[in-house]
């Protein structure tokens, strides 16, 4: 086959370093703008944070910097010295991750952790070389709950194979059982019923409803599990109100010991308002968190830099590559200023026509007032692209009067009444919650049931929607809401 040549004219669109800069800097809540902020600061010398008494002059400064590069570019003629072939630096950033990817970060928790405490419990026990090492793998096999969930003869095989300690499986359980009279109570267990079982022996007031609570959980947990407690009052020929205490009493154990107290490894997360909205004689007003508005410039350094230059002998390699650094660096300055700039513009646009579109519910604070909206909603009123309003409400919150509130809250599908008027699916979401706080709670409702009452109050859904619903608010199925 012949080798020839041809040209192709294809259209192809680019993200500019400075859109996807943008981008990024969008996605980025309040509580991260900061360290994003700092990072910039600490790789570019030519950006700097600016101080109380300099408020007023960041575009002259900005601008007399910007017209000594002219200046220096017209007298030291960048052509003669940087090849077209030549692309700076700055050019060749990678990119290795999407526009739409975002960088979680994990914080890191410092303390003792569930395991440490353990294991230091557990060395305090008269114990030999061998039963240690036993504990040591037993513990180091906990899951995060405090759950051992692999089998005794497994464990047998892990100790001979990475240890060489030849153990057998009833030496294993008795070292276990050493573990699981350590604190936590029911840490070690191997299952939800063992570990209620744990917590209920280490009871030091063994009355009757304990009693009671053991031989439940001993022998009818299925029936408990499912609250099928007409099959338990008959079984075991108790009253209903020593039913009634018992499973109060099994309700306030701890199904998960693992993750008590601050010994987890488990970091707390602060939410940050990204808006602060108040209310005023029926006057709404959003402001930008001051974290998230920080006050950058130029740094007014590298104009001196460049009239020194100017002021030097002829131009040299060392000369060029001075002004290409400096070129370089203030360029990035600047599109960092810009984007945060234009970044800020962007939150407040998209919070204000939030507000207005939701003006309702911020004057009552009634979730019944919110009305159906939706990403393509606000990206019109905006004129803004519906992923740069997606971007918006990623991650961030707003607080109100009536409580700190992700900007996803606002967002909800619109259905249709029986009168023709379209109501939000929070609404309705509200309404099933009431009715499902309000019934009664020997005969919970069914889902079907609750579609019945939502019919009746105008909203005609159908049952499957109902169970959607009630899955998103967390509400488990009538069965499992049944009490005594």
């Amino acid at each position: 086959m012949a080798l020839k040549q041809n040209l192709q004219l294809k259209l192809q669109q680019k993200l500019s370093p400075q859109q996807i800069q943008l981008m990024k800097l969008l996605q980025v809540p309040t509580a991260a703008i900061e360290q994003r902020i700092k990072e910039e600061l600490e790789d570019n010398p030519a950006l700097e944070e600016r101080s109380d008494d300099l408020n007023t002059v960041e575009e002259e400064e900005y601008s007399d910097v910007y017209d000594e590069v002219g200046e220096a570019e017209q007298e030291f003629d960048f052509s003669d010295y940087v090849d077209d072939d030549d692309i700076p630096d700055y050019r060749l950033y990678s990119q290795n991750k999407g526009a739409d990817e975002e960088d979680r970060s994990v914080p890191v928790a410092m303390g003792v952790s569930f395991v440490e405490t353990l294991t230091d419990q557990f060395h305090l026990q008269h114990l030999t070389e061998k039963e240690r090492q036993i504990g040591d793998m037993i513990i180091g096999n906990l899951d995060e709950s405090g759950y051992l969930r692999r089998d005794i003869d497994a464990l047998a095989d892990d100790l001979a194979f990475t240890a060489n300690i030849m153990a057998e499986p009833e030496e294993i359980e008795e070292v276990l059982k050493k573990i699981q009279e350590l604190d936590p109570p029911g840490v070690g267990a191997r299952d939800l019923r063992e570990c209620l079982l744990l917590q209920l022996q280490r009871k030091e007031d063994l009355d009757e409803v304990i009693e009671t609570s053991t031989k439940i959980i001993s022998n009818s947990f299925d029936e408990f599990s499912k609250k099928h407690y007409n099959k338990i009052l008959t079984k075991f020929d108790i009253s209903e109100e020593l039913l009634r205490e018992s499973i109060d009493e099994i309700k306030s154990l701890n199904p998960k010991p693992g993750n008590t107290g601050a010994t987890s490894g488990a970091s707390a997360s602060t939410i940050v308002p990204d808006y602060i909205l108040s209310v005023t004689d029926s006057k709404l007003t959003v402001t930008l968190n001051g974290r998230n508005a920080p006050d950058l410039k130029v740094s007014k350094k590298y104009g001196d830099m460049i009239s020194d230059l100017k002021k030097g002998a002829k131009p040299n390699k060392e000369t060029k590559d001075a002004l290409v650094f400096i070129k370089q660096k203030l360029d990035s300055a600047k599109w960092f200023i810009d984007a945060i700039k234009q970044r800020q513009q962007t939150l407040m646009l998209t919070m204000e026509a939030i507000m207005e579109y939701q003006r309702e519910f911020f004057l009552s604070g009634d979730e019944t007032k919110i009305k159906p909206m939706i990403l393509k909603d606000i990206a019109e009123k905006i004129d803004m692209d519906i992923s740069t309003v997606s971007r918006v409400a990623n991650s961030k919150y707003v607080l109100t009067p009536y409580g700190t509130l992700p900007l996803k809250f606002f967002f909800s599908e619109s259905l249709t009444t029986q009168s023709g008027e379209e109501v939000s699916s929070r609404e309705i979401k509200h309404i099933l919650k009431t009715l499902i706080e309000e019934e009664n709670k020997r005969k919970p409702l069914t889902d079907e049931k609750l579609g019945l009452l939502l019919k009746d109050k105008g909203y005609n859904i159908a049952r499957r929607t109902v169970a959607k619903y009630r899955e998103q608010l967390n509400i488990p199925v009538a069965r499992l809401r049944k009490q005594l």
